[in-house]
């Protein structure tokens, strides 16, 4: 394993990656939740198909979608260089803390953000933004509490600052069926049909976050 560290190939690639996890960390995380947002919804729209609710991809749903990442992205960039600085260290009851604090605030910021967003780009009305954001968005925050809470107390244990987006978004691909299943059920009472589903995009990680 040394041995391939001392590979000049293996070397310059580590050294570009560390410049983009330090000095361009913004773009990078960015970039990573743009791309994540697109693989997202391209796993969604595949599994869409499977179940024949898609004829075809729908590339522009994609596209819109990993758009979402560029508000999302910096949020959390921002947010978690913020609490390192609110909450150093690593011991047990900081992360406690940390934990806690990403749940109240930027979970239930992070969903806002994402559903706002989302809605802006499908030129959406405020009403069906709102309806979006009280129906799934709190099945998703509960949800959250569920999947999250255990996920950063890893990722606040162990990993880096300039790690955590990337690790969001890896967590966030595990979990997208269940978001499917949120963003394509019917609203008990309501009139939503099946046609208008498909239309929405798939809620992923994201929708933690990034």
């Amino acid at each position: 394993m040394k041995k391939l560290w001392k590979v000049p190939f293996v070397r310059t690639l580590k050294a570009k990656v560390s410049v983009l996890f330090s000095k361009h960390l913004l773009l990078t995380n960015t970039a990573i939740t743009v791309g994540m947002g697109a693989v997202g919804d391209l796993v969604q729209q595949g599994y869409q198909r499977s179940r024949q609710k898609m004829s075809r991809l729908d590339p522009n749903r994609t596209i819109k979608f990993a758009m979402t990442g560029f508000i999302i992205g910096p949020a959390y960039h921002f947010w978690y260089l913020s609490l390192d600085r609110v909450l150093p260290g690593r011991t047990l009851r900081v992360i406690l803390k940390k934990t806690l604090a990403d749940q109240l605030i930027a979970s239930p910021i992070g969903i806002a953000l994402f559903f706002g967003t989302l809605g802006v780009l499908e030129r959406s009305s405020l009403k069906k933004v709102k309806e979006d954001l009280m129906w799934k968005g709190t099945h998703l925050y509960i949800v959250d509490w569920l999947v999250w809470t255990p996920a950063q107390l890893i990722n606040f244990y162990y990993l880096p600052t300039k790690y955590r987006v990337l690790y969001d978004n890896i967590i966030s691909l595990s979990f997208d069926s269940y978001y499917s299943y949120v963003t394509f059920s019917k609203k008990k009472g309501g009139t939503e049909t099946d046609a208008d589903s498909d239309k929405n995009t798939f809620i992923k990680h994201s929708i933690h976050v990034p």
